[in-house]
């Protein structure tokens, strides 16, 4: 690493070691699928609890949440906000409900209740998700190192891939699952540092950031108006409760590890436990946002240097008076992403750099981990053992789960790799993970509320809500003589629309049919 001092570079390789040796480590009891996808159901719920919250706390949120409350105010902590309500749903009723059927894969119900098609649109979906989640993970740390090491994103995205591939091959969802407890820690840790530098380096301390923020609106929930066409707090209460009713509710990643634990009771802990830690933690994040900047709005010339990088990288063939024009018009928006980064290179002390640098690198290593192994595990039982060869010897599984782990490991760094150069990485999962999960929530919905409901309901309700998401999302994109057609809508409806769409439909439907049964029947009686 060019830049990294020699005690910071001991500390990060330090910690990429560690993350490769607990693979080696659990590897001696990987014997058997079993304990590779639910580590023998032997976890604790605390440890569970932590998991799913450093999961939570990816990268995504290191970096994408300062850079959105720099860039803007507090709008997105309403999705925080929305967590509670999801897991109360969740705990009572999703829970049970999987730990009952005992069947790791989250989505083999939906072909007990509507048949083939609605397991593979589900894991479909899921995997689609997966990878969209991943790559902007891989995307998010490569954004940040490269801003301290001056390496191509994509050359950091390669090592780092291949560290968390190994540790994540080697040691199944056992490893996963306890260097995220130790990841949880870290990058909890690195956050409280980087907000104490902040705020210590600020002339004024925190009263004047309070001033600063409030001045320019840095606190701000978003309207309280019934606006559905902006990000107002209603559409970001919205999707939050439907994303996090979907992460908690059948999302992979989640619904492996409530089969880790030994009981309900142990799982349903650990959600509200991920939950307890989450929402203060995300809170400082937009906190950490709001000091970065009032202490640029303090100091703007220790802003110059980045604006005039980006400015670079948006006319990469421009003259300097170019770029510096371009640099003079770049609002907090267009550099929020890359402002942390900017601070940790600048103003962090040597020795706690490290320390940061692997806080960030576990914010990322979590959630890809995490993403790989449910990924693998997906592939595993609801596509090969189920279309390819469904009588699997316990070594040809275990073969199995090396293989697609490691390839959707590199899948998920392709991906990342894809994403360099867009302006919000936050906005880009929001956007991607929506128009995947969507219909998934919506059809999963109806197959628990709506017991009435069959195959052809459930079908022609999916394919009907797959056309609003469409529309939804691409219609935006249409010229100005076609502006009726457009989605009037924030994008962040796409979820929440394309959820609806799909239930709402399945139960019209449902009625529909049982009415006509009715009818039928009376003048079968009639006559």
């Amino acid at each position: 690493m060019k830049s990294l001092p020699f005690i910071d570079l001991t500390i990060v390789l330090a910690y990429l070691a560690g993350m490769v040796a607990v693979g080696i480590y659990f590897s001696r009891n990987n014997s058997n699928a079993d304990q590779f996808t639910k580590a023998s159901g032997k976890i604790p719920g605390w440890a569970i609890g932590i998991s799913i919250y450093a999961t939570f706390l990816s990268s995504n949120t290191f970096l994408g949440v300062p850079g959105k409350a720099f860039g803007s105010n507090w709008n997105s902590f309403v999705f925080s906000l929305s967590m509670p309500f999801a897991a109360w749903i969740a705990t009572r009723f999703f829970i049970p409900f999987y730990r009952h059927t005992g069947e790791v894969s989250a989505y083999t119900h939906l072909e007990n209740r509507f048949g083939p098609w609605a397991r593979t649109y589900a894991v479909v979906c899921f995997l689609l998700t997966q990878l969209a989640r991943m790559g902007s993970i891989f995307f998010g740390i490569a954004l940040s190192l490269q801003a301290l090491t001056g390496y191509p994103m994509s050359a950091i995205m390669i090592v780092v891939g291949i560290c968390i591939i190994l540790y994540t091959v080697m040691g199944g969802m056992e490893a996963v699952i306890w260097t995220e407890v130790v990841q949880g820690i870290i990058k909890t840790i690195g956050a409280l540092v980087i907000l104490y530098l902040v705020v210590s380096g600020m002339e004024g301390g925190l009263m004047r950031i309070v001033e600063i923020g409030r001045e320019n609106d840095k606190f701000s929930l978003g309207s309280f108006r019934p606006d559905f066409t902006q990000s107002s707090f209603w559409v970001v209460l919205l999707y939050g409760f439907f994303m996090n009713l979907n992460n908690f509710g059948m999302d992979q990643n989640y619904v492996q590890r409530y089969h880790t634990t030994s009981s309900v009771k142990e799982a349903s802990r650990s959600v509200w436990l991920c939950v307890y830690l989450y929402l203060p933690v995300s809170l400082i994040f937009f906190l950490l946002g709001s000091c970065l900047y009032a202490y640029y709005e303090s100091n703007p010339q220790l802003i110059d240097m980045l604006k005039m990088q980006v400015a670079a990288e948006r006319l990469p063939n421009g003259s300097s008076q170019q770029i510096s024009n371009l640099a003079s018009t770049l609002m907090p928006a267009d550099y929020g992403d890359k402002v942390m980064p900017h601070f940790m290179v600048t103003s962090v002390p040597h020795g706690l750099l490290g320390l940061i640098v692997a806080a960030i690198m576990s914010a990322a290593m979590s959630t890809i981990s995490s993403g790989m192994n449910a990924s693998a595990t997906v592939f595993s039982v609801d596509i090969y053992k189920k279309y390819i060869k469904p009588d699997l010897t316990s070594t040809q599984s275990m073969r199995l789960l090396y293989i697609a782990t490691t390839i959707f490991g590199l899948l998920g760094m392709l991906t990342g790799i894809a994403m360099i150069g867009v302006k919000s990485v936050l906005d880009v999962w929001w956007l991607l993970s929506g128009i995947f999960a969507g219909g998934m929530l919506g059809l999963f919905l109806l197959g628990i509320i709506s017991k009435n409901t069959r195959n052809a309901e459930a079908l022609t309700a999916t394919i009907i809500g797959i056309l609003v998401i469409i529309w939804m999302t691409f219609s935006t994109q249409l010229p100005e003589e076609y502006a009726f057609f457009k989605n009037p809508l924030h994008q962040n409806m796409i979820m929440v629309v394309g959820t609806l769409s799909i239930f709402l439909t399945g139960l019209l439907l449902t009625k529909l049919k049982g009415r006509v049964s009715r009818n039928e029947k009376l003048l079968l009686d009639k006559n």
